[in-house]
């Protein structure tokens, strides 16, 4: 290829790419806009399900005492701070972490504020907001409002997906559930049905997002678990920005 048939190839290829319109309503990808909603992980200030393992994160070499370098090791549950569920945790033979696809992890959510003063979020209360529609959902309740997510004290009486919603919201088309504490199901519930329904329809739950930085809404969303073999959930980084 000559010089002149070089230059109007990447003439071409640069037109095509560089200048091709982009959808109306989307933003470059950048980190701008872009919100935590992970809990950060800490024993002092981390909540853990009753009979779940500790964390401990320790320093297996650290430079502030004279090391060369500084290297830590972590020991907690597949089960803390802000995780993802997959359907192994309550399906036989349900996919582990590492096969959940990313689909229902990244795209278009739905931030719901469920007030203080309820604790089952049954199918009527879902109905009094406007969910349908939304492909991914996430409940901002009572212990995001309380900062539980970021207590190291176990609270029993945290706000629960009822196993009516979670069939409501399967019906429904949505592709993820997410709530701002470490489970989903109601504390000493004597079937894990929120769990089964969902998952077993295929649905990803996130647990212990923290959501303290938004308000109700419509937002991007991107949650994505350490890729772990064989296993039935990870902890995760959620972030989410504002949609226009």
């Amino acid at each position: 290829m000559t010089v002149p048939q070089t230059l109007k190839t990447c003439t071409l290829l640069a037109l095509v790419v560089g200048c091709a319109p982009r959808e109306p309503g989307t933003r470059a990808l950048s980190g701008e806009g872009w919100i935590d909603v992970t809990a950060t992980l800490d024993p002092a200030t981390t909540p853990v399900y009753a009979g779940d393992a500790t964390m401990k994160f320790d320093f297996l070499k650290d430079m502030r005492k004279g090391d060369k370098l500084t290297l830590s090791v972590y020991a907690m549950g597949a089960h803390s701070g802000t995780h993802i569920d997959a359907p192994m945790h309550f399906i036989a033979n349900g996919a582990p972490i590492d096969q959940v696809p990313l689909f229902p992890l990244i795209g278009a959510a739905r931030v719901i504020d469920i007030p203080d003063s309820v604790q089952a979020i049954d199918a009527g209360e879902l109905n009094r907001h406007d969910w349908r529609g939304a492909q991914r959902v996430l409940f901002r309740t009572r212990s995001t409002l309380r900062s539980w997510m970021d207590s190291s004290a176990f609270h029993r009486d945290f706000a629960y997906v009822a196993p009516d919603a979670a069939e409501l919201m399967a019906d429904g088309g949505v592709l993820l559930v997410g709530v701002d504490y470490i489970s989903a199901e109601q504390f000493g519930a004597p079937a894990p049905r929120t769990h089964q329904i969902l998952l077993g329809r295929g649905i990803p739950i996130v647990e212990g997002l923290d959501l303290r930085p938004v308000e109700a809404g419509d937002y991007d969303l991107i949650v994505l678990p350490i890729k772990v073999r064989g296993h039935e959930g990870a902890p995760a980084r959620a972030i989410v920005r504002k949609r226009n």
